[in-house]
């Protein structure tokens, strides 16, 4: 489903007027609907990830930690939130959001913040498919 350039400037990291800007200037291609409103394929903000951070394999990992967890995904910073001892990051991968509680501490450490990009570490010993 298309998103509203507002959606799509949140997911990107950037302001709203920066997206409007893109879009006229054609940075940004769009889907006009029959009221003359603008809309973003979520495919489209995918072309404004870095093209090293979108490879498969180890290569893709070349700008973070090694590490042996290889459930690595790339994405963007959409939202941070401090709380006292405890913080809450958003990360838009591919159009899909993950959030994840960490401390402010790594916050802090990571100097993490809205637009940047990052990479999400997924640890588990189970991986459940859903089909609806």
């Amino acid at each position: 489903m298309p998103l509203k350039p507002k959606e799509a400037a949140l997911r990107l990291g950037i302001s709203y007027p920066t997206l409007k800007k893109w879009i006229y200037a054609g940075k940004l291609r769009t889907i006009t609907t029959p009221g003359g409103h603008h809309r973003i394929a979520e495919q489209e903000l995918d072309r404004f990830i870095p093209k090293s951070e979108v490879k498969a394999g180890p290569e893709r990992r070349r700008n973070y930690r090694k590490i042996s967890g290889r459930n690595q995904l790339v994405g963007r910073v959409l939202e941070v939130k401090v709380d006292g001892l405890m913080a809450q990051v958003k990360l838009s991968i591919s159009g899909q959001v993950i959030t994840s509680i960490i401390t402010a501490e790594a916050i802090a450490e990571m100097n993490l913040k809205k637009g940047d990009i990052a990479a999400a570490l997924i640890k588990s010993t189970e991986v459940m498919i859903v089909r609806p």
